[in-house]
Parts: structure tokens; sequence; C-alpha cells
């Protein structure tokens, strides 16, 4: 058997793009830096010039779902105009989708301590958290959600969504009746309007 090429065109990327692959169609169990290398058909040493261990390699593929997390909720934002009822339902729904899309990847997500994470990774989260902090205030501002401390509200706003996409990933709840609990949970926290 010949021996497998050490240099690939973007390997990072591509170990990136089959580890999260494999994390969702496996679990995180199934991820090894010596099968991603199998699967790219470069050397097993190869991927440890971008990935130092198992852990690294986790990282990198959970900062990069921070990220996507991040953009997906920007272009759910960018879609649904000015009204600010309007984004907040966009956002939910963009973090309800991406949740039981990929579950197991926003698990990974907010599965690591804080203090293990890798400087990247906790830049990407507290990135996502920043900008989530700041929509919930614009929310705030605009009338879509009450006043009060943005904090908490954030959390709870958070922890409402990863409820409904929980519900909906264990199949407690169809998925056709996300959006009807999403706009359900908006209501809910809206602010009552008086005719």
């Amino acid at each position: 058997m010949p021996d497998r090429p050490y240099h690939h065109g973007n390997l990072r990327t591509a170990l990136l793009t089959e580890a999260e692959r494999t994390l969702r169609e496996q679990g995180i169990e199934a991820l090894s830096l010596r099968d991603l290398a199998r699967q790219a058909g470069v050397s097993h040493a190869a991927p440890r010039r971008h990935f130092a261990d198992r852990q690294a390699l986790l990282d990198a593929l959970a900062e990069t779902g921070f990220a996507r997390l991040g953009e997906e909720m920007r272009v759910a934002i960018e879609g649904a105009g000015e009204d600010c009822e309007a984004q907040l339902r966009a956002v939910a729904g963009a973090y309800v989708r991406f949740a039981t899309t990929d579950g197991a990847l926003l698990d990974l997500m907010f599965g690591a301590k804080t203090a293990t994470r890798s400087a990247g990774l906790r830049a990407a989260s507290e990135r996502l958290f920043t900008e989530f902090g700041d929509l919930v205030r614009r929310w705030q501002r605009g009338g879509a959600l009450p006043p009060g401390e943005p904090e908490r509200l954030r959390l709870l706003l958070i922890a409402t969504l990863q409820g409904i996409a929980s519900l909906v990933a264990s199949d407690r709840v169809q998925a056709a009746q996300a959006d009807a609990l999403i706009t359900d949970a908006v209501t809910l926290f809206a602010p009552c309007r008086h005719p």
C-alpha cells in the first residue's frame, strides 16, 4: 500500500468539515484525528500540524459552530426587516433550526467548561453572547422585549429557545410545531401592546 500524501489543499478546513459530518452522523465518540486523516486521504500525522490533539480539534469545531450560528442569526435579522419583533422571531427560528439540525455540535459548543476552553473558542463564544446581548437591548428599545436587566433576559431567552430545540430534537414535539412554539415564546416575551 503506498504512503498517504502529507499535503492537502486546505487540510484544516477539510478536517473540520469531515469532523462536523462525523459528529452529526455518528456522535462525538466517533471523532478521532486518525480516522479524519484517513477520510481526508492524508497521513495519520498530517492533522497534528493543525490540531495538537483531539481536544484541539473539538475546540476548533466548537469555534466554527459559534461562528456559523452567529452568521445564521445575522442572516435571519437581515431577512426580517426593521421590525424588532420580526427580528426576534427570525433569530429564534434560526437558533432552533441550528439546534435541531446540529444538536451534537451545539452540545459541544456549550458543553465545555469555560476554564478549559482554548482562547479562540472562548473568544468565539463571548462574541456570540455579546452580539445576542446587543440584540436584546435593541429589541428592548424597539418594544419587542420588556424593559429590565438585559443579561437576565438574554439568558432566559436562550434557555427558552434551547428548551424548544430540545423538545423537537428529542421528538417530544413534532418539528412542524416548532414555529408555533417560537411564535408563542415571542408573544410571551413581548410586552403587552394596548390599542
